[in-house]
């Protein structure tokens, strides 16, 4: 394993990239060699750096199979990795390779050491395979998506005064849970009294009654704590 001055011009970020030859590669991913050409074969991971005979990979191509490796716990084939892989890499939008609906929300790219950084050193292969279950995270190339501007920076603001980001995640696929149920009433509701193309109008009253509510029952909360 090697580390490579860069041009501080071209990126005043880092002064030195780390690159790994393959067999350190497949040692850093806890894989093993004939696995790794595998991938490469199958195109899981991106072609690396060549100098000469000699192949050089970087944090990029390690963060990658950290990703193939949390993937593949939750139960994803490489055949469905590989398809995920292809489709975002021919320009398709990340929510309609993941089957999402278009969304108010604003996804976030980042690189995987802006990751790292943003939740300060949590995003261990278990968190990050969480995430992917939770759909908060696809992988797009070098780069990895985040589905909501906001809940990342709720996310990273807990996790930066102290909460665990393992039990942030705990707590937003409980939330999750208690949304789909809100949305559920709303849509009845309105559906039962207003044409359906009242809702997009409608929907700004949603989020409010909701955010109303969370705000009352926190008064309420803390209140019953200073009693």
């Amino acid at each position: 394993m090697v580390e490579k001055a860069k041009d501080p011009k071209a990126d005043p970020k880092t002064a030195t990239v780390r690159e790994y030859r393959m067999t350190e590669l497949a040692e850093a991913a806890g894989i093993t060699v004939r696995t790794l050409r595998f991938y490469r074969e199958r195109g899981l991971i991106p072609p690396p750096r060549r100098e000469g005979r000699l192949a050089w990979y970087d944090e990029h191509h390690l963060a990658r199979l950290h990703t193939i490796a949390a993937m593949l716990e939750r139960g994803h084939t490489l055949s469905v990795i590989a398809e995920l892989n292809e489709a975002l890499e021919s320009g398709r939008d990340v929510s309609e390779v993941l089957g999402l609906n278009p969304t108010e929300e604003t996804p976030v790219r980042l690189s995987p050491e802006e990751l790292a950084d943003a939740f300060a050193g949590e995003v261990t292969p278990e968190n990050l395979a969480a995430a992917l279950e939770l759909g908060y995270l696809a992988p797009d190339g070098e780069e990895i998506v985040h589905i909501s501007r906001r809940l990342l920076d709720a996310s990273t603001a807990l996790v930066r005064a102290g909460v665990p980001l393992a039990e942030v995640m705990q707590a937003g696929a409980r939330v999750r849970e208690h949304a789909d149920a809100l949305a559920e009433l709303f849509l009845t509701t309105i559906r039962a009294h207003a044409p359906a193309e009242k809702f997009e109008k409608l929907r700004p009253l949603a989020k409010a009654v909701v955010e109303a509510e969370l705000s009352l029952a926190l008064d309420r909360r803390l209140a019953a704590e200073k009693d």
